[in-house]
């Protein structure tokens, strides 16, 4: 684990899933995407995000017109798949945290995807972390501050690193400037997922 970007409560372990693991959470995922498929969100001014998403859980995080928010069933109606015992682990072993994850959120990154800089703030509770999984192909990850503007500074996400952020970290803007389309091999078709656990309630 090393400390990065200079942010308190920013968390980085480089390589912390092998080739295997990784392997064992994308055939997971399938099977979670097989009941929740991956959609696309708009905000609520109706514009395309270029993510995809979906989600497992007691909660998926969802955006359209009528705003931000967690919702207990997909799009389509159905409740969100469990999270996978692979994933849950991986809070168990870093969050350092009483309470286990209520969401999972899956978002795909296609190329020339991107997520402008963003605080996680629809949670109940600001003092449970956020942890994020990084699956595919590299993101340029930026970091900001808790209030908008000022100094940024940015890390390139391998496969296979898994990050927390808590503490001052966990209220700051941070975001996904660009992918490096195929430069993993993980994913047959290319891409980046980000997997992120989070308590909602």
């Amino acid at each position: 684990m090393v400390e990065a970007l200079n942010i308190k409560g920013f968390r980085l372990f480089p390589g912390y899933l092998d080739r295997a693991a990784q392997e064992r959470i994308v055939g997971d995922l399938r099977r979670v995407l097989e009941d929740a498929p991956l959609f696309q969100p708009v905000t609520p001014r109706g514009k395309p995000m270029s993510v995809r998403m979906s989600a497992a859980g007691r909660f998926g995080w969802v955006t359209d017109r009528r705003g931000y928010r967690y919702e207990p069933q997909h799009p389509n109606g159905t409740d969100w798949p469990v999270i996978p015992e692979s994933i849950a682990r991986i809070w168990s072993d870093l969050a350092d945290c009483p309470k286990s994850p209520e969401c999972c959120l899956i978002n795909w990154y296609g190329e020339g995807a991107r997520m402008g800089l963003h605080q996680d703030k629809d949670e109940a509770d600001f003092t449970y972390p956020v942890l994020s999984i990084s699956l595919g192909d590299e993101g340029q990850f930026r970091m900001g501050n808790v209030e908008r503007g000022g100094k940024t500074a940015s890390h390139w996400l391998q496969s296979g690193d898994v990050v927390v952020m808590g503490g001052e970290a966990r209220l700051a803007h941070h975001g996904v400037d660009r992918i490096r389309f195929g430069s993993s091999t993980l994913l047959k078709a290319g891409g980046r997922i980000n997997l992120t656990l989070r308590v909602v309630t």
